[in-house]
């Protein structure tokens, strides 16, 4: 019962979609325009890096909130341990899932980045710490988000096995592997040499 209720309630956060904020804000169909991405980076391609920020913004802080109300109903019921852990990473599964596939976006979302990070910093700071540090390191070196993305998807894979075990590392398995399918494109366009650099989203007013 305690795993339905956690899961739910990360998917019911998750719906929460900063770009839908920002597109009656702007009057702008974030989700069907640029990249045709209801996330962060394709807000900063269409209205610029103020925008893009806001949406990052609520899609982080959805996810820590999500995960410490969701850690405060575990405690209540006098779960502790391995089960709590679990419990908290299945909320931040459920998170990512709803901003994805989102009941109020006909289940067609964003990519899931910014909600994971607002799901490192709820789960434990030195894998955030070691998360973001990668993120931004494999992003500014490489010029391209969707790099820096990726390995931090892989920190939090080898992070959360050293920390936590096999049982939770499966979760982080099944999301690693769900945001490389919803950045397929991304990388054909960077095979392409057509995907929109880090340095030129941040151009836009």
């Amino acid at each position: 019962m305690l795993t339905f209720i956690v899961s739910l309630l990360g998917y019911i956060f998750g719906c929460i979609h900063g770009s839908q904020v920002v597109s009656r804000m702007k009057k702008v169909d974030i989700k069907n325009s640029g990249v045709k991405n209801a996330g962060a980076s394709n807000t900063t391609i269409l209205l610029g890096w103020k925008y893009g920020i806001l949406v990052a913004l609520i899609d982080i802080f959805k996810a820590t909130a999500a995960i410490m109300l969701a850690l405060f109903i575990i405690r209540e019921s006098g779960v502790n341990g391995d089960a709590q852990i679990l419990l908290v990473y299945v909320t931040a599964l459920f998170v990512i899932v709803g901003h994805n596939y989102p009941i109020t976006m006909k289940f067609s979302g964003g990519k899931g980045t910014a909600s994971l990070v607002g799901g490192l910093l709820a789960i434990d700071w030195k894998i955030a710490v070691i998360g973001i540090a990668i993120l931004f390191l494999f992003t500014f070196t490489t010029d391209y988000l969707v790099v820096g993305v990726l390995f931090m998807y892989l920190s939090f894979l080898v992070t959360t096995y050293l920390f936590f075990g096999v049982e939770p590392t499966m979760i982080v398995v099944f999301l690693s592997l769900l945001s490389i399918m919803k950045h397929m494109e991304n990388y054909k366009r960077i095979w392409r040499k057509e995907e929109t650099k880090l340095s030129s989203m941040f151009r836009k007013k």
